[in-house]
């Protein structure tokens, strides 16, 4: 099916971690131009960016507005028009830490990561929207933020706040701008990527999570990355937003499958 994105400007925070740059690669296959943010990763970014048809790298630390403003105003610059904001950017702490033995600074980096970064991002290209009259957003969050996850207060926290308090209030300021604009949010489950690949060496850890899942199998980044894009396309998705779509086999917060 053809999205109609083709020509159209996109930016992609976390554009050089592993679902970033499957959501990179999926907008270049529809026509996109792509700005592949990173934060450390420059050569990673610019790899990716250098093997795409119509893409750059942008760096910023989205943590501080100079840093956000920055990848937004230079993605825009770059591609000649931005159209699309994916936040795909954030950390998720290994470490499982109970609330009342985590640290203040953990609690803080990981906000200052997870929801404070998103909520930069989101200013400086809402801003955007607000003087050309259109734009979408689609933030990607996680599970984390619908079932909660023991060890990892912090980021189910930051994911919440960010799928839900924010998705949901910024569909109804967008349109106030641009007409047409829209809000979404994806949360993906258990996804192999750079990221969780040490968490995933766990012989135990695949079986034991799967079995809260319909489909009991991880998902890849492209498994995610596509949905991002439906969310993306006014022609498949013009009507919907302020929606958070699981992509996550139809993980549930019980067990549904009896054996390990």
């Amino acid at each position: 099916m053809d999205l109609g994105l083709e020509g159209r400007g996109v930016l992609v925070t976390g554009g050089s971690g592993g679902i970033g740059q499957a959501v990179c690669r999926v907008f270049a296959a529809e026509g996109a131009g792509v700005a592949v943010h990173y934060h450390r990763q420059a050569a990673t970014a610019e790899a990716l960016a250098a093997e795409l048809p119509w893409a750059v790298a942008v760096g910023g630390d989205l943590g501080t507005e100079a840093g956000a403003e920055a990848a937004v105003a230079g993605a825009a610059a770059a591609l000649g028009r931005l159209d699309v904001c994916v936040h795909a950017a954030g950390i998720w702490p290994e470490a499982a830490v109970p609330l009342w033995r985590m640290g203040l600074d953990r609690w803080e980096a990981t906000m200052r990561a997870d929801l404070t970064a998103t909520f930069l991002v989101a200013r400086a290209f809402l801003a955007r929207v607000a003087a050309q009259g259109a734009g979408n957003l689609v933030f990607v969050g996680s599970t984390a933020a619908v079932f909660g996850e023991a060890g990892h207060a912090d980021y189910a926290a930051a994911k919440a706040a960010m799928v839900y308090g924010l998705t949901r209030s910024l569909k109804n300021e967008i349109v106030q701008v641009a007409p047409g604009g829209r809000v979404n949010a994806v949360c993906p489950g258990w996804t192999v990527t750079p990221m969780t690949r040490s968490a995933l060496a766990d012989p135990a850890l695949v079986p034991r999570a799967t079995r809260t899942m319909a489909l009991r199998k991880l998902a890849t980044a492209e498994d995610v990355a596509r949905q991002v894009a439906v969310l993306a396309s006014d022609r498949v998705s013009g009507h919907v937003t302020g929606q958070v779509v699981e992509v996550a086999g139809g993980m549930e917060g019980r067990v549904v499958h009896e054996r390990p």
